[in-house]
Parts: C-alpha cells; sequence; structure tokens
C-alpha cells in the first residue's frame, strides 16, 4: 500500500512548490500584488470618483506605449544588473547612480570631441560609458577589498562626488553645454544608437544589447567557475580564501563589471535617439542625483538580485511608470506611481517571510490533496496480491 501511495505523490509537483525560483516568482507576485491594492486604496482617499480610472491608466496605459516602455526599461535594466550582480558577491552597490553618471559622461565628451567614422562612432561612445563605470565601480570596490571600508559608505559619496564632478565638467566645456537652455547640446548623429523606427519613441537597439548582458550574466553567475568563485566569495569570504579563492580580487572585478553595467545604462539613456528629427537626448547639470541608479536597486530587489528576473522586473517597473505619468490628466500627482513602486518594494524586502509563508501554505494544500487521494486508494484491492492467492490455492 505505501509503495501505491509513493508512486502517486507527483514528486515534480514538490520540486516546482519547493524550488528557490517559485517562491522568489510568488513573493514578487505577491509584492506587486499589494503595491497596486494599497496604492489604489491611496487614490481613492485622494480623489475616490477618479481612482478606477487611475489604476486602469497604471496597469493598462503602457501596452499603447510598448516603444517608450522598453526604452525606459533599459538604463534602469542595466543599473538593476549592477546592483544585483554585487548582491549576488555580498556587496550593495549603492553607488549606481554615480556609476552611471559617470558612463553617461564618459559617453557624451566621445560623442562631442572626437571624430570617428559613422559606422564605429557610436560603439566607441558605448563603450567608453562602460570604461567610465568600471572606473568610478573600481574605487569603492579598492576601498573595500584593501581597507575594509564599508562600500555603501563610499559608493553613497561617490554618487555626489560624481554627479557634482560631472555637471561642472559639463558646463565648464563649450563644446557640451548650451547656456541658453541649460542643457547640454545635441550628440552627432554618429553617436546616437540606431533607432528600431517607433513611431514616437525613442526605443533603440540597446534593449537587446541589455537582454543579452542580463542572460550572459546568468550564465557566468551559474554555469562557470569564475561565478562561482565570485558567489562563494560573497556567502563567506573567509571560507573561499581558505578554499584558495583570491576575495581580494574578486571583490574588485565585481564592483568593476557592476560599474560597468551601470555606466553602460547611463551611455544606452544618452545615446538614444530623439523623437524629434535631427535632435538627441539632452542631459540638464542641476546637481540632482540620477534617479535611474536608485530605481536599479528596486528594480534588482525586485528581481530577486537574478539577471533573468531583472529583466522583467525592469519591464514591469517601466510599464506601470508609463502608466503612472498619465494619471496627471485625471488629476492626479505624478508622484502617486512612486508611491506604489516604494509600497511594491517595501513589501519585496521582506520577501523571505513572503517565501516562508507561501510555501507553508502550499505544503498544506498538497498535504490535504495527497490525504484525499491516499483515502481514495485505501479501498483498492491489491490485484497482485488477489492473484497469487488463487495461485496458492491452485498449487
Amino acid at each position: 500500500m505505501q509503495n501505491r501511495l509513493d508512486s502517486v505523490e507527483m514528486p515534480w509537483i514538490k520540486r516546482i512548490f519547493k524550488s528557490k525560483s517559485f517562491s522568489a516568482f510568488t513573493s514578487a507576485l505577491l509584492a506587486i500584488f499589494l503595491g497596486l491594492v494599497i496604492g489604489f486604496i491611496v487614490m481613492l482617499i485622494a480623489k475616490p470618483e477618479k481612482a478606477v480610472a487611475a489604476i486602469q491608466k497604471i496597469l493598462f496605459y503602457g501596452f499603447t506605449d510598448l516603444g517608450n516602455v522598453f526604452y525606459f526599461a533599459t538604463p534602469i535594466l542595466m543599473t538593476g544588473l549592477a546592483v544585483g550582480f554585487a548582491f549576488k558577491m555580498g556587496l550593495f552597490n549603492i553607488g549606481a547612480s554615480g556609476q552611471y553618471t559617470a558612463g553617461m559622461f564618459c559617453a557624451m565628451y566621445v560623442g562631442f570631441m572626437w571624430k570617428l567614422p559613422p559606422g564605429i562612432h557610436w560603439i566607441v561612445c558605448v563603450l567608453a560609458g562602460m570604461v567610465g563605470g568600471m572606473l568610478w565601480g573600481m574605487i569603492p570596490g579598492i576601498f573595500k577589498a584593501f581597507l575594509n571600508v564599508n562600500e555603501v559608505i563610499t559608493s553613497i559619496m561617490f554618487n555626489y562626488i560624481g554627479t557634482y564632478l560631472v555637471d561642472m565638467l559639463i558646463k565648464g566645456n563649450s563644446k557640451m553645454y548650451v547656456t541658453t537652455t541649460t542643457r547640454s547640446a545635441y550628440l552627432p548623429r554618429t553617436a546616437q544608437l540606431p533607432s528600431l523606427g517607433v513611431k514616437n519613441s525613442s526605443v533603440n537597439i540597446s534593449i537587446f544589447f541589455a537582454i543579452g548582458l542580463a542572460i550572459l550574466l546568468f550564465i557566468i553567475l551559474n554555469k562557470t567557475t569564475f561565478g562561482y568563485e565570485l558567489k562563494a566569495t560573497g556567502y563567506n569570504k573567509h571560507a573561499s580564501k581558505y578554499a584558495g579563492m583570491k576575495g581580494t580580487k574578486n571583490i574588485i572585478l565585481t564592483m568593476m563589471i557592476a560599474g560597468g553595467l551601470a555606466g553602460l545604462g547611463g551611455a544606452f539613456a544618452i545615446l538614444a535617439p530623439s523623437t524629434i528629427a535631427g535632435s538627441s537626448q539632452t542631459y540638464e547639470p542641476i546637481n540632482v542625483i540620477a534617479a535611474n541608479g536608485f530605481n536599479g536597486i528596486a528594480v534588482a530587489l525586485l528581481g530577486n538580485s537574478s539577471p533573468l528576473g531583472i529583466i522583467f522586473s525592469s519591464v514591469f517597473i517601466s510599464h506601470i511608470q508609463r502608466g503612472g505619468s498619465q494619471t496627471s490628466i485625471l488629476g492626479f500627482k505624478p508622484e502617486i506611481i512612486d508611491v506604489v513602486i516604494s509600497i511594491i518594494i517595501y513589501f519585496s524586502a521582506f520577501s523571505l517571510i513572503m517565501k516562508a509563508a507561501l510555501g507553508s501554505l502550499f505544503r498544506k494544500r498538497a498535504k490535504a490533496t495527497m490525504e484525499v487521494i491516499s483515502e481514495a486508494t485505501v479501498d483498492i484491492p491489491d490485484v497482485t496480491d488477489s492473484n497469487q492467492d488463487v495461485e496458492d490455492k491452485e498449487v
């Protein structure tokens, strides 16, 4: 009887319920649901007669503007990868904003100051953005590796240093800065990323680069020795050092790679073509830290620091941001979407508690199902035993 019950238990269901990917996915869905519900309650309190229309805008408007959804998702996808990759190493890279800004400036500098052929100019600009981010991320890494200075403190400080330094350098360059508009000038056409041709959208080929890098990062972290060493160092620096892994080098490498990813996000954002013919994206030096860096933290948390999860979380955040920008038509402040996102991330921070609660719920459901199956199989006659009795009587 026990053998027959074991064969009915469907172990593949247990494997799915117990997998980390399933628990992370369900906890993210729960966080999103709770965030939207509480956001809707806030809108009900503010303008009850228009709350339903506003939540519909948030949920569905992005489907009518997919080009801009993917355009705005690209930079936060890159900064999300920068934060999530460092998380895997046990480092909290809160300096993605500074790395993003440094990469953006280096891409702009090459775009304005270097004369290169049209086919390779934008490629060199992108590479310059990556190098700028790597160098800016390397500095907190060095402090952490050699002096054991907390990377949170140094990376926060380098957010401010990077912002003020870039603003000063842009304002001091007459070729890059237009005083009458208090913004940067339009980038040359050769420095702009090739557009995908979506009407009323700046989406370009960088979205494919960003998704490709996320997939590559997933492979490196899960299928290579280098990725294993990075994660092992993050789990236990002393044990990995005892095992022969170079913890100091890995810390610096991790911060450099994270900085390079954020720098690419800055390059992708500023090199994007504008929807206005003959123009490009511009930068306004107003001494404000880039929001895309902090949005990357939200994307990484919602995606459970998994490169593949970050792809979907960045698209989702961009999707509800597009819808949230339309709620102003209904009389709501645009910041209402920031409230929704903040609540979602707040619940994502309690992902471990959510995972435990959901796991307990599913285990109870599975146990109840198995009890029903076991009761149904109790009365099934054992054909094997009956045949054996007949054979014994014949003998």
